[in-house]
């Protein structure tokens, strides 16, 4: 198979939206990540993304739509707290979950009665599913576990040969996943997966607002789980992710001296000075700038050979949250605490 790299251009735009239409797999740019899409209600087409991926078949897609009168379509109920969000945080990076209606196959929804569906701000997005006339089922487009791509590129470099055509619309000004949550009734917001809309973020639309523990600590293989990300390791380069929690740079920096080596690399804030005869990138001084850089980091590090990299823990509130759990979810939840 020939991977087709497209461009913006309406005739791009509709080789694309033929495609789909088609059954075929085009990775596109969305604001947070580049993902996989393909017609949500199509089963085969459908699978072919977890072929592509290499993706457990339990681990459920998100299926992304244009339009809010699109929902009706795909979820069965929709209660009034989540149209309260969708008002104040769609188009953009939140998924909400619902019990999905019969069009929506098991295979998209991971075996599960319900279906996460989001509403992407990126105008190329909403140009192709608009133009395909389908919701767009549409996990990442990378091999499952890789770091999730923020660039045409990555997508090609992870794909090539293995799905039909990718939709060039640059890097992606988010940089990680949408936030998921779930409601557990009509004032609770349930956070399955942490993304650049934070808890803080949703705290003005209900009585109560939790982080699931699956975004701290590792999920039993036997659990299903409702969301994307909740279960196994992701996001992880071919080096080996150790982030370091340590009190202050200094600390931070004595121990990765005590452990340099041929291979050895760290990840450090944009404020960090470097660390003498180490290499070492930097990923923002805050959540939002480092969400914006954190794959495109891990991509670089592998580009230079890295086989071991020691990274500077983010916080663990607001946009930072989502970082963290990344982090975790790419070293495996092994953590070196100082």
């Amino acid at each position: 198979m020939i991977t087709r790299l497209l461009q913006d251009t309406e005739q791009d735009f509709a080789i694309a939206a033929q495609l789909i239409r088609e059954g075929e797999l085009v990775a596109f740019p969305t604001e947070t990540v580049y993902g996989l899409g393909a017609d949500a209600r199509r089963e085969d087409a459908v699978r072919a993304i977890f072929t592509a991926k290499g993706r457990p078949a339990d681990n459920p897609l998100i299926v992304h739509i244009s339009d809010l009168s699109m929902l009706d379509s795909i979820a069965a109920d929709v209660p009034s707290i989540a149209l309260r969000l969708a008002e104040k945080f769609w188009a953009g990076p939140l998924t909400m979950i619902f019990p999905k209606r019969p069009e929506i196959p098991y295979v998209t929804s991971g075996g599960l009665e319900t279906v996460g569906i989001r509403m992407p701000s990126h105008p190329m997005a909403q140009k192709l599913i608009s133009l395909s006339g389908c919701p767009i089922a549409a996990p990442s487009a990378n091999r499952s576990g890789l770091p999730s791509p923020t660039t045409a590129k990555h997508v090609m470099d992870d794909m090539n040969g293995r799905i039909s055509a990718v939709l060039d619309g640059g890097q992606c000004s988010v940089g990680v996943e949408s936030t998921v949550v779930c409601f557990d009734d009509t004032q609770t917001i349930h956070i399955l997966r942490p993304g650049l809309v934070s808890r803080e973020d949703l705290l003005p639309y209900a009585k109560t607002v939790y982080v699931d523990k699956a975004v701290f600590e590792q999920t039993a293989p036997d659990v299903k789980v409702a969301s994307p990300g909740m279960k196994y390791k992701h996001y992880s380069p071919k080096a080996k992710i150790l982030p370091v929690d340590a009190p202050d740079f200094g600390t931070f920096a004595d121990y990765v001296r005590q452990h340099q080596k041929a291979g050895v690399w760290c990840l450090l804030f944009d404020s960090d000075p470097e660390i003498d005869a180490v290499p070492c990138l930097h990923y923002g001084d805050d959540g939002i700038q480092q969400a914006h850089d954190l794959f495109f980091r891990f991509r670089e590090l592998d580009e230079q050979g890295a086989e071991t990299v020691y990274v500077r823990m983010p916080e663990q509130s607001g946009a930072d949250l989502s970082v963290y759990n990344r982090l975790m979810r790419a070293a495996g939840f092994e953590v070196i605490r100082l």
